[in-house]
């Protein structure tokens, strides 16, 4: 396997390597999430991802070696944040790309794109959100779309951001059509999403 080959690729090494520069976003971006939650919740969205990152942090020195079990314990980490129920959809994400990563050594980009289609599976039929919605699900629909359609050998990670960018300003004209924010629909026209916000912190972060 060439260098370019390994290096488009996310196995155990790269993940448990990228979680620390993962931590340090959220860490980074809490504040402008409390305050975007605070205009269609209950303010504690930067508090939930705050602390998520808090834990995980805690458990990397002790990390697994495998895709499965990061993930796993980067689940593990997040449901133990209470707060808002972001924190547990991250969890149940972290949870469905164990699944999807066990018996797996490295993922390929389209081992990711098949994986986060499975993630926004979870988080659909957990949170009863749906594609146009205007959450994050929408997000992460919008980088498994860019990266299907990327060509060979595209920084997946530039990708992403640019995805969740774009997906930010697409929607940010829109309603809002489900948790809180459904109740004052048209207000939230022209307001940016928080989670959509945290993905793509989340994203610049990598």
């Amino acid at each position: 396997m060439s260098f370019l080959e390994r290096a488009l690729m996310l196995d155990a090494v790269a993940l448990a390597t990228a979680l620390p520069r993962w931590c340090a976003g959220v860490h980074a971006a809490a504040p402008e999430l409390n305050e975007l939650d605070g205009r269609l919740g209950d303010a504690d969205l930067g508090a939930t991802l705050d602390k998520c990152a808090t834990l995980v942090e805690q458990a990397l020195p002790t990390l697994p070696s495998t895709l499965e079990g990061i993930f796993r314990t980067c689940a593990q980490a997040c449901a133990k944040a209470s707060g808002s129920s972001f924190g547990t959809l991250l969890a149940i994400a972290c949870m469905t790309s164990a699944k999807r990563c066990a018996g797996v050594d490295a993922l390929r980009r389209e081992d990711l794109v098949a994986l986060i289609g499975d993630v926004v599976d979870a988080l659909a039929s957990r949170g009863g959100a749906s594609l146009g919605d205007k959450t994050v699900l929408d997000g992460l629909h919008a980088i498994q779309a860019a990266l299907a359609l990327a060509p060979e050998g595209a920084d997946a990670r530039r990708v992403a951001r640019d995805a969740a960018r774009a997906a930010l300003d697409a929607f940010r004209d829109k309603p809002n059509r489900i948790g809180r924010a459904r109740m004052f629909a048209e207000k939230t026209i022209g307001m940016d999403d928080p989670g959509m916000v945290a993905l793509l912190r989340m994203a610049e972060s990598l």
